[in-house]
């Protein structure tokens, strides 16, 4: 399996910064064994599929809906029409600002499947929940009512464990906890998907830097990363996928 190492621009991103896309791209050839992927804003993703024809560029969220009434929103078959090859649902941003429910996530995720993208789906934990010692069960039950259903092709699903307390914040959990998460996630994922929850990826996400990337790659089940402000650069990304390389 190979590791995903994607970035999440999230609100940030205009024309100038096609340049960090296009210095990401290049030194992503050096990687091979690694599939890197940048989810941009909706405004970037036509023109930095032709700026970086070989670099996987997503969406941070998608529509559930085919079309219709949904003023603001993004379907599915107009992500693949502008080139988009996966897509982010049910980060913890959207989850809280925007109140989206695991119902809603399900939704979104089968909804990109079924258009032929790749999805990123995001769970994780609050602080309060981290401290109250429920964190793995919390994240295992939020996981399970997320999961798109049986039908869904498994090698196109990866999911993002991203304690929300660690996002943006500088503060990691102990490689045990990341641990004990992702072989919670595994056990969800091989019990949703049978045989195929082995064939999809774990990614970790929440304060991942250059200096703590190899570690936390080192981790059992960490099959890559989804990385925030650390993406926006190819100065701070690129030693992260290069972390990954490393790691095997």
């Amino acid at each position: 399996m190979r590791k995903l190492v994607a970035g999440n621009w999230k609100m940030h991103g205009v024309a100038a910064d096609l340049e960090q896309v296009k210095a990401i791209a290049v030194a992503a050839r050096r990687f091979p064994s690694i599939e890197v992927a940048l989810c941009l804003p909706v405004t970037l993703i036509e023109r930095a599929v032709r700026a970086v024809p070989g670099l996987a560029i997503g969406a941070q969220d998608v529509h559930f809906n085919a079309k219709g009434a949904h003023t603001g929103c993004v379907a599915a078959a107009m992500l693949k029409d502008a080139g988009a090859s996966l897509a982010i649902v049910g980060h913890s941003e959207r989850r809280e600002a925007q109140r989206e429910s695991d119902a809603e996530v399900r939704a979104k995720a089968e909804a990109a499947l079924a258009a032929g993208l790749g999805v990123i789906l995001c769970v994780g934990e609050s602080l309060a929940v981290r401290e109250a010692g429920d964190a793995v069960g919390s994240v295992d039950a939020q996981l399970a009512a997320s999961l798109p259903g049986r039908t869904a092709d498994p090698g196109q699903l990866s999911i993002a464990y991203e304690p929300i307390w660690a996002i943006g914040t500088g503060k990691v959990p102990t490689m045990s906890e990341i641990g004990d998460m992702h072989a919670a996630l595994r056990k969800r994922l091989v019990s949703a998907f049978a045989g195929k929850g082995i064939d999809v990826r774990i990614l970790y996400g929440g304060s991942m830097k250059p200096m703590n990337a190899r570690e936390i790659f080192a981790v059992a089940d960490v099959d890559g990363a989804l990385v925030g402000g650390a993406s926006l650069t190819a100065e701070d990304f690129v030693p992260i996928v290069e972390a990954a390389a490393a790691a095997g």
